[in-house]
């Protein structure tokens, strides 16, 4: 044990008296104890307070030591547990280990090795959040991809493998999975980490507005060009050029655009001349650009250029295992911004964004944390701090507002809550959103925190 750090356990038995007995054995050893003899509770109170190890009995009254491992494991994948069992029991603590247990230690405990086991468990967990802090500190930067899934891990296994390559990368999925967010991993762990990385949304921009920003432009090639200005080809020069929505694309632009994949050079608007370029390309859509190059309104040249390698993105209902970590992960976010102390979602409120179907994925689950946020009062968000959206129809839908206290908060306040919870039953659609509330997207963006979040694409 380190000099100086208090190390906070939590010993789950249905027996008094070997939970006791532990629990003072525990105390002597100078650990600080917290104590319950049951699975269900157990989950409870790692939700509540950051245990650095769980001591736990196999067999138990309700819950099981494997299935709390798991209630647990799914909150924070990050908290050692050690399994305590019979010695004729031992196959079931194999099962303990398959569903994310550290160690299992056999009854009657032998001090000595457990011990030994804690020892090691918190040794292991300091040596990971050393080896995760050096990882992030020797690539220069901090990843914002959260998720622990079997799906989300192959994505992340397949961007360490490509990021160096020069490969082009088409990054596929719904709405709302976190392209953009994968596309600057991709730069991030890439050679080119320390050139520029340059977004542009390819359906936020007419024709030729868009063919401008891309190439670039000369004085007087269009009313309003009233002095020469680089596209983001060349403002991405020796780094990565990001084309979200590219599936969005007219097919004169798809042209143009093909011309520069093959050629690495363009010609900026109303110009004869040749700029050469070195940019690497990550492409995103939420379309299905195979069946648009059977239909014809996508070019066949142009998707083999861009899908030389494909990464498709699961929606969040396919990897509902990181729910708790990319809530959490918003909930720390938003709670400093608004200044606000959040200590975690109760049992009921995690309930039920494990069961929504999150239509808008992780950028909707991102602004149902905000909201819940912005409407708490307490330390805890609770059902009642969720949208409608999230809740069942009829009386639940009043939990969530009968509630509110108006009088205390102020016009701007009641505005944002508005937008925030229009997004989140719209799925994050800012479109559909400004249209609910009778509004422009514009106005909708300015009643929104300034758009200082890293939002997921």
């Amino acid at each position: 044990m380190k000099a100086g750090v208090t190390i906070h356990l939590l010993v789950v038995d249905d027996d008094r008296n070997h939970r006791e007995m532990l629990r003072d054995l525990l105390e002597e050893w100078g650990y600080d104890v917290s104590m319950t003899e049951d699975g269900e509770d157990a989950a409870r109170l790692c939700r509540e307070k950051p245990f650095d190890l769980v001591l736990m009995d196999m067999r138990m009254h309700g819950m099981s030591g494997i299935e709390a491992t798991r209630a647990i494991k799914a909150y924070n994948p990050a908290i050692p547990i050690l399994i305590m069992t019979a010695f004729s029991d031992v196959s079931s603590a194999v099962e303990a280990l398959k569903a994310g247990a550290y160690d299992y230690l056999t009854k009657p405990l032998a001090f000595d090795a457990l011990k030994l086991a804690l020892d090691r468990a918190l040794d292991h967990a300091d040596l990971r959040r050393e080896v995760h802090a050096l990882r992030r500190e020797l690539s220069g930067f901090e990843s914002s991809v959260i998720g622990q899934s079997p799906a989300m891990r192959q994505v992340l296994n397949m961007v360490a493998t490509i990021a160096p390559s020069e490969a082009t990368v088409l990054v596929t999925g719904e709405s709302g999975t976190g392209k953009e967010v994968i596309a600057r991993s991709i730069h991030e762990a890439s050679n080119r980490c320390h050139g520029p990385y340059v977004a542009v949304n390819c359906a936020a921009l007419t024709e030729n507005l868009l063919e401008s920003e891309l190439f670039g432009h000369e004085k007087g090639a269009f009313t309003g060009a009233e002095k020469q200005r680089d596209g983001r080809f060349q403002a991405a020069h020796k780094g990565t050029l990001f084309l979200d929505e590219i599936g969005e694309i007219s097919p004169a632009m798809q042209v143009k655009l093909l011309r520069v994949i093959q050629e690495r050079e363009l010609q900026p608007v109303g110009s004869d001349r040749t700029v050469r370029v070195d940019v690497r390309i990550v492409a995103a859509t939420n379309r299905n650009l195979a069946q648009d190059v059977e239909d014809g309104r996508f070019r066949q040249d142009l998707y083999y250029r861009l899908n030389v390698v494909t990464l498709q993105l699961p929606p969040l209902r396919e990897r509902r295992e990181d729910i708790p970590l990319l809530s959490m992960h918003f909930l720390h976010r938003f709670a400093q911004r608004n200044g606000k102390t959040v200590k975690g979602f109760t049992p009921a409120a995690m309930d039920r964004l494990l069961k929504h179907s999150w239509p808008g994925n992780v950028r909707e689950l991102e602004n149902v944390v905000e909201r819940a946020v912005v409407l708490l009062v307490g330390s805890y968000i609770s059902e009642r701090e969720l949208p409608p959206s999230i809740m069942a129809q009829g009386a639940q839908h009043a939990v969530g507002t009968s509630r509110l206290d108006f009088s205390s908060m102020t016009l701007e306040e009641i505005e944002r809550m508005a937008v925030l919870d229009t997004l989140a039953q719209v799925g994050g659609n800012k479109s559909e959103a400004a249209r609910r509330l009778g509004i422009n997207r514009k106005t909708l963006q300015s009643k929104l925190d300034g758009g200082n979040t890293e939002r997921s694409t």
